[in-house]
């Protein structure tokens, strides 16, 4: 298999931090994204960023900017098929997405994926972690998608379909167990900005 072309997922509302772009937030040096950006790049062929809204704040970052082609706020599912249809038109078979508010996220995330998805014709896996509660959790903004699915996907969202897992386990969708609980330690309010500068 070709290596996946990876798709950051910065489309959330950001709510618990006041609204705006929590990847665009310092940690320490440089934006929480340029952290994501360093971790991922090099694992995939090539990037982009899902996102709404004026893409120039982002111009920085050198990264081309992916908006939702679903209308309203779709959720994650929305930029994954964003990412998708750019990978599609770019020869991709597959994508990993990552989370924009994740600088931490394990650095083989993607050998780890593609293991996980390894056999299946049409590559599906999510990135879980053991979970004391649950006995693992899942981590939908983390996921190996195939490009094959897309149609499949645009049509599930245009029928009103919102959550990862439901979609994921229609089409026999794997799990890639990481073993560290914090391995996609996300940033969602001012106290886990703190707490990530000291984990810096």
């Amino acid at each position: 298999m070709k290596q996946p072309f990876g798709v950051i997922l910065a489309g959330g509302q950001a709510t618990r931090m006041g609204g705006g772009d929590k990847g665009l937030l310092k940690l320490g040096e440089q934006s929480i994204l340029a952290h994501v950006i360093e971790r991922l790049s090099p694992q995939v062929a090539g990037m982009a960023l899902n996102a709404n809204g004026d893409a120039d704040r982002f111009a920085g970052l050198g990264l081309p900017v992916l908006p939702d082609s679903i209308e309203g706020f779709a959720g994650p599912l929305a930029g994954v098929l964003a990412g998708l249809d750019w990978a599609a038109a770019h020869g991709g078979q597959t994508i990993v997405t990552a989370a924009a508010d994740t600088p931490f996220f394990p650095g083989d995330l993607v050998p780890r994926l593609l293991l996980a998805g390894e056999g299946m014709k049409n590559p599906l896996v999510l990135a879980a972690t053991p979970d004391a509660a649950r006995g693992r959790a899942r981590h939908p903004t983390f996921g190996l998608w195939p490009v094959a699915l897309r149609d499949d996907l645009r049509s599930a969202l245009e029928g009103g379909l919102r959550k990862v897992v439901m979609w994921t386990e229609q089409h026999a969708g794997r799990e890639a167990l990481f073993p560290h609980a914090d391995a996609f330690f996300n940033i969602n309010t001012p106290d886990d900005l703190t707490r990530a500068e000291d984990m810096l």
